[in-house]
């Protein structure tokens, strides 16, 4: 089992720059694959980015390619979003995610809610126009 606590949310400007951090409990962390989604006012929670074991393999949503950048340290037992070029719409409460899951569609299945087991408590992201 592994317990998420999300971090560095916040208020910025369009176009400003922020990074999330995820801190996970437990020793198996390095194990996991971990995601991140994020959930609007009146709209459902969605997929943002996902990140393999090794942090070799990434997947992330269109609207933010070239913009947010996935990544993880597992000496530190700490996932992070590095979001640039914030957009209004990206104003959002962010999750974190783990899951130990894998499977014959593992690369599809990784962009799915259901795929996840362990979730954070969320961080509020808001950007001003």
């Amino acid at each position: 089992q592994v317990h998420l606590v999300e971090s560095g949310g916040g208020l910025v400007q369009a176009g400003g720059s922020l990074r999330l951090s995820c801190a996970a409990s437990g020793r198996t962390f390095s194990s996991y694959t971990m995601g991140w989604f994020r959930q609007a006012p009146g709209k459902e929670r969605e997929f943002v980015a996902a990140i393999n074991w090794s942090g070799i393999s990434t997947s992330y949503t269109d609207s933010v390619k070239g913009r947010f950048t996935i990544s993880r340290d597992n000496a530190k037992n700490t996932l992070y979003l590095e979001m640039n070029s914030l957009k209004p719409e990206d104003t959002a409460v962010y999750y974190c995610a783990a899951t130990l899951n894998t499977g014959s569609s593992y690369y599809t299945d990784r962009r799915r809610r259901w795929f996840y087991d362990y979730w954070g408590q969320g961080t509020q992201v808001t950007v001003s126009s």
